[in-house]
């Protein structure tokens, strides 16, 4: 048997990597597309203040309020298990730790761009900030109010803060609404047979073949691709040659390869392609759909969606980059999760969507 034969074998042998989907979270979309913001150390905090920003600060119950929602929301998806996972419990803890001060320091710079721009809320939504803190205490048991630090007071300062960070970024982006052709956010779909010539190692690299392994693989991707155009089952050739993890693939125009992207989109639906060689090896692709309607919507709109956050993130990033923040270290390496099956609560964010944006509902953490 050849090292491809034998990668093949072994290609799902080794758990993958858990990553953590922050996307899964109701979260302020854009903010400073993603990064965290920058913390200096310092000393003089009042008690139980995690961060300071400008003259914004963050307590320990906002903190714990955040964590704790985005710990429950992973474990009714996940398990409470998940922190245990492939004994990389503490590390994932610590992630989530430093999205959370991510997202609340994106929060309350936020709420510091609005002051800028003279955002505020009006009455109305003032209203809704109090209802929505209303039904965030309703929703928690005395055993978590009592874990939290939750008052009314707080809950209210927290929708606020939230409150004006959303109505900040909608306001910048209302006006952006590209104009994105079909063409341009085409989805194609097609199916392929990839004869890999690299070995994937354990520690994540790869090793090449070598040039006489990898002219065998040649000549088999050749062999495969007659088989194909001879009218021989295109399924039934990716279950018997393959080393590609999925066989059908729906994509839109930079999100592959070059030379696979090129080949893919030069085919007619139900063309079948020369050999194709990738990074990974020799490839044989065949068109199913040269246009997939609903996915070039979709695809539209995560365009429009890139291209808005772009235009925010300009401002947003020029607008943090001057704002002084201090963190309290001893406080924060002090936080860790609540590990108790009465403090359950997961809705603090799911609240506010409701409240503020219903016909969103379902939408929020697509993102």
């Amino acid at each position: 048997m050849n090292k491809r034969k034998k990668e093949k074998g072994r290609r799902h042998s080794r758990a993958g990597v858990l990553l953590l989907a922050f996307g899964l979270l109701l979260s302020l979309t854009g903010c400073a597309g993603g990064e965290t913001m920058e913390i200096v150390l310092t000393t003089g905090f009042h008690r139980n203040e995690v961060f300071r920003l400008a003259d914004r600060s963050c307590s320990l119950a906002e903190l714990m309020v955040y964590l704790t929602t985005e710990q429950n929301l992973y474990e009714s998806v996940y398990g409470s298990d998940i922190w245990n996972a492939a004994g990389d419990g503490e590390a994932l803890e610590e992630r989530l730790k430093e999205n959370v001060l991510a997202k609340l320091s994106q929060v309350k710079a936020m709420t510091l761009l609005a002051d800028r721009r003279g955002v505020t809320l009006q009455a109305q939504e003032e209203k809704l900030v109090q209802e929505a803190a209303a039904a965030y205490l309703e929703s928690l048991s005395d055993t978590e109010k009592e874990a939290l630090g939750v008052t009314q007071e707080l809950a209210e300062g927290m929708y606020r803060d939230y409150a004006l960070a959303d109505k900040v970024y909608r306001e910048i982006i209302g006006d952006i609404n590209p104009e994105i052709s079909d063409d341009e956010a085409r989805t194609i779909t097609v199916q392929h047979i990839l004869i890999r010539t690299v070995t994937h190692n354990a520690d994540g690299t790869t090793t090449p073949f070598s040039e006489e392994e990898k002219g065998r693989c040649y000549e088999e991707a050749l062999r495969v691709r007659e088989e194909a155009v001879s009218g021989e089952a295109f399924e039934s050739l990716i279950e018997k040659y393959s080393d590609a993890s999925e066989s059908t693939l729906s994509f839109g125009k930079g999100e592959q390869e070059a030379a696979f992207e090129e080949a893919a989109f030069n085919l007619g639906t139900d063309e079948i392609s020369g050999v194709v060689e990738i990074s990974e090896g020799y490839e044989i692709i065949k068109c199913i759909s040269t246009f997939n309607r609903e996915e070039t919507d979709r695809n539209k709109e995560k365009i429009a969606e890139q291209r808005r956050d772009e235009v925010f993130g300009q401002e947003y990033d020029a607008f943090v980059d001057s704002l002084p923040r201090n963190l309290n270290e001893p406080l924060w390496e002090s936080v860790s999760m609540i590990r108790d099956e009465e403090v359950n609560t997961d809705s603090f964010f799911r609240i506010y969507q409701e409240h503020f944006h219903p016909e969103e509902q379902g939408t929020a953490g697509d993102a």
